[in-house]
């Protein structure tokens, strides 16, 4: 989808407007990468523990809470800007807000 960025919210064709964000905002994409990449130096922190090289344990551990942590704080960041972008919008369009279903 071209030009998701500036608004990745689907306002028209559903009542869960942040249904598919991850896939509709490629801004998320720097923190995923960044996660994948803790993720697989978890692997490699399992694999040293296995090889019994203790020397590559907190350097590994280190790196792979540095890179899930700012992965996170990327993904959360862009859900903020996302939630400015909505909040914008409902303040132009004031009819559109959307009715939240009752239980």
């Amino acid at each position: 989808m071209k030009g998701a960025h500036h608004d990745p919210i689907d306002h028209s064709r559903t009542t869960q407007q942040h249904a598919g964000e991850s896939f509709i905002d490629t801004l998320w994409l720097p923190g995923l990468w960044l996660i994948g990449l803790g993720v697989v130096t978890i692997a490699g922190m399992l694999a040293a523990m296995a090889y019994q090289h203790d020397e590559w344990l907190l350097p590994l551990c280190l790196v792979a809470g540095a890179l899930v942590t700012a992965g996170g704080l990327l993904v959360a960041l862009e859900h903020h800007r996302v939630k400015r972008v909505e909040e914008r919008w409902f303040a132009d369009h004031p009819d559109r807000r959307p009715h939240l279903p009752t239980s």
